[in-house]
């Protein structure tokens, strides 16, 4: 028997009606599939009764390692490691979907180093992904809401993002103490193009650095007043972070980027 360990934020699913539900929303058979973290291999097994045409799983706990040697044997190809430390970009040829219950503890750091490193080209085809419910709210929060701010800007970039259903605790073993939630991402057709990427967080950052406050201090910390940007992208300085939309901020980053160009 396999102790979950904290350190990494195991939580193994094991309600068998979602676990059916996650392997059915889109097609896997004959496609390339990727699993991070699988732990006991609960979702695993479901994946393959699906005909992936290649399998793929990254899983950092050595334990665990064995134990889906053991069940799997060469019906997927295991990357024992850190997925934090990994460039998917260089590890698929073709396009993959994605699986993923994420450890809570960096979950958000995971989905983060994806958005920065995608290029024009994504190297998956989707992601179906489970976060702590509260993560989840912030990362498909809307604009003029409590829970919209960096996360909810970052994510909503290139991705489309769709909520499947909340999983109450008692689906996990060990049973947390919050609920989660299930995540569909694909990528979007059309999106502003940012060459570099921090330069979003840079200006999410300092938008949000004091998000009860207006406006006009962080424009001018980053753009000295400009006025020609305030009248090309409307904005009222007196308004507050929260209260721009998605495409406001793109924008901001965009012209931040010629600026320094």
């Amino acid at each position: 028997m396999i102790k979950p360990k904290k350190s990494l934020g195991q939580n193994f699913l094991i309600d068998k009606k979602i676990l059916q539900k996650i392997t059915s929303l889109t097609d896997l058979e004959n496609k390339i599939v990727l699993e991070i973290g699988p732990g006991t291999g609960n979702l695993t097994s479901y994946i393959l009764e699906k005909n992936p045409k290649k399998f793929f799983v990254i899983e950092k706990d050595n334990e665990l390692v064995k134990k889906l040697q053991d069940k799997f044997n060469d019906q997927l190809k295991i990357i024992n490691d850190d997925v934090l430390k990994i460039d998917e970009t260089k590890l698929f040829k073709n396009k993959v979907i994605v699986f993923g219950n994420l450890p809570y503890n960096i979950s958000t750091e995971i989905l983060s180093k994806w958005i920065v490193n995608l290029k024009d080209s994504f190297w998956f085809e989707c992601l179906i992904l489970m976060f702590q419910k509260e993560v989840a709210d912030r990362i498909i929060a809307e604009s003029n809401s409590s829970n919209y701010g960096r996360l909810s800007i970052i994510s909503n970039w290139k991705l489309n993002i769709k909520k499947i259903c909340d999983i109450k605790p008692e689906a996990f073993t060990p049973k947390p103490k919050i609920e989660s939630s299930l995540l569909f991402f694909y990528p979007k057709k059309n999106f502003i193009k940012i060459n570099n990427p921090n330069n979003l967080e840079k200006v999410t950052r300092i938008f949000f650095n004091q998000r009860r406050k207006m406006l006009k201090k962080p424009f001018n910390q980053l753009f000295n007043g400009d006025q020609k940007v305030l009248n090309k992208l409307k904005i009222d300085l007196k308004l507050r972070p929260q209260n721009l939309s998605f495409e406001t901020y793109y924008k901001l980053a965009f012209e931040y980027e010629n600026l320094r160009s």
